[in-house]
């Protein structure tokens, strides 16, 4: 398995009975300055509120948590490699075996395909795995032969998260 990961974003089958891809992690929205502003003022807020009412170290931590999240916010996604093959599924630097994982799911419906697999550990229950430029009916083909499909919705919060650009 020394071939080259495709740099065109379209999926790959050969012989040795894989498919690869590349996609992006998660899809990047731009944020304005008024983004930023109000992540600001609203964190700002909370931590003057924390040190009126003498929880100077609660107002500290949300300073430096919304620190933390405008660095994290303005971070492009990087570009993942993604394989299924016969004994699972590589994500970037990950590798779950199909032994721990449940089922599957291809989500279309949306502007961002992406396959969402049930796995039977109990931190990470559903993992989200985008499709990119791959051929969907492809993957969903090849995951059949390993995997029981399931519909699955993605989780109210990942939504939410998406929507507030994140």
């Amino acid at each position: 398995m020394d071939e080259q990961i495709s740099s065109n974003s379209q999926t790959e089958m050969s012989e040795e009975n894989f498919l690869r891809w590349e996609a992006h992690e998660y899809f990047h929205m731009e944020k304005t300055a008024d983004w930023y502003w109000a992540v600001g003022i609203i964190s700002v807020s909370i931590a003057s509120v924390a040190i009126i009412l003498n929880n100077v170290i609660f107002g500290i931590l949300v300073i430096l948590g919304a620190f933390t999240l405008s660095v994290f916010a303005s971070k492009r996604p990087d570009l993942a490699q993604i394989e299924l093959n016969e004994k699972g599924i590589i994500l970037h630097k990950y590798y779950y075996l199909y032994s721990s994982l449940e089922s599957f799911w291809v989500e279309e419906n949306d502007n961002h395909p992406k396959i969402l697999i049930k796995s039977q550990k109990t931190f990470l229950p559903l993992i989200i795995i985008p499709l990119g430029e791959a051929n969907s009916q492809e993957v969903r083909n090849f995951l059949l032969n390993h995997l029981k499909e399931k519909e699955y919705m993605e989780p109210l919060l990942t939504k939410f998260m998406e929507y507030l650009g994140f």
